[in-house]
């Protein structure tokens, strides 16, 4: 007899969970050894980043294996909301998606429809074929796939921000996740995240998606910016990802040990490392 199983929670079921803001990572790398040790650091969520990063289908499912044995949402950012590429993500067995670039309520309408079977939608069927249903192992799957699935849509833009009110009214779009560095871009304040025009509209979006009874999350490097977002009523926020992590405390270590031209220090003097 074939094991029946039952899928996890999804993100959404996770947020509405929640008693506190949910705190997330990315993993851009595109390593399960990088992905799993994100996973365990005790993280709320990840997310699996094929938008900038050198993910594709082989490997973003190699990742979800890796972080499948931690108590971690795991989510899966496709490069654009194709529905191609939503129906591969969706069968490789990704339950969470983020969508990027949604700039308007009709987009997120046709991303709803590219995650639902037909009926609903025009989600492809073959979960004979795929893991989402664990190759039909999961009991009724076709009739309640889109309980197992949680759609996030990506407010980046000017225009999103201005239609975010109608955004956030979409049924099927279960939370709203703010970019500020493509936002500022669009509003002609590239690379200034904190830009005061910038934090307005993040704090507009963040109003306007509690306003509708939905989670907005917000992407925070800064720790500062995250906990004004949090405080704003953020239910999620991203604080950091494996490449950047990796990128700082690197330099870190460097400038430690190495002296840097100008600093008056011998560099015959630099201490050595121990290992």
């Amino acid at each position: 007899m074939p094991i029946h199983l039952n899928l996890p929670a999804t993100f959404a079921d996770r947020l509405a969970e929640a008693d506190r803001p949910l705190i997330g990572l990315w993993a851009c790398a595109g390593s399960p050894v990088t992905a799993e040790i994100v996973a365990g650091s005790g993280c709320d969520w990840v997310l699996l980043d094929a938008e900038h990063s050198p993910n594709g289908l082989e490997s973003t499912l190699a990742q979800l294996y890796a972080m499948s044995s931690y108590p971690v949402a795991p989510l899966v950012r496709p490069p654009f909301g194709d529905t191609v590429l939503i129906k591969q993500f969706l069968d490789l067995g990704a339950q969470n998606l983020l969508i990027p670039m949604v700039d308007s309520a009709e987009q997120a309408e046709q991303v709803v429809r590219a995650i639902r079977y037909p009926g609903a939608g025009v989600r492809g069927v073959g979960s004979a074929l795929a893991r989402s249903a664990r190759w039909n192992r999961v009991d009724g799957y076709l009739a309640r796939a889109s309980e197992t699935i949680s759609l996030t849509v990506q407010i980046e833009s000017a225009a999103a921000v201005a239609d975010v009110e109608r955004i956030v009214a979409v049924d099927g779009v279960d939370a709203i996740f703010i970019g500020p560095s493509d936002l500022a871009a669009s509003m002609g304040h590239l690379g200034q995240q904190s830009h005061p025009e910038v934090v307005a509209a993040v704090l507009r979006a963040i109003a306007a998606a509690r306003a509708a009874g939905k989670p907005a999350g917000v992407n925070a490097f800064v720790p500062a910016d995250a906990e004004r977002y949090i405080e704003a009523g953020a239910a999620f926020v991203a604080v950091g990802a494996d490449v950047a992590i990796l990128a700082r405390q690197t330099e870190a270590l460097v400038d430690r040990f190495i002296p840097q031209p100008g600093d008056g220090a011998d560099a015959g003097s630099a201490p050595r490392a121990s290992y």
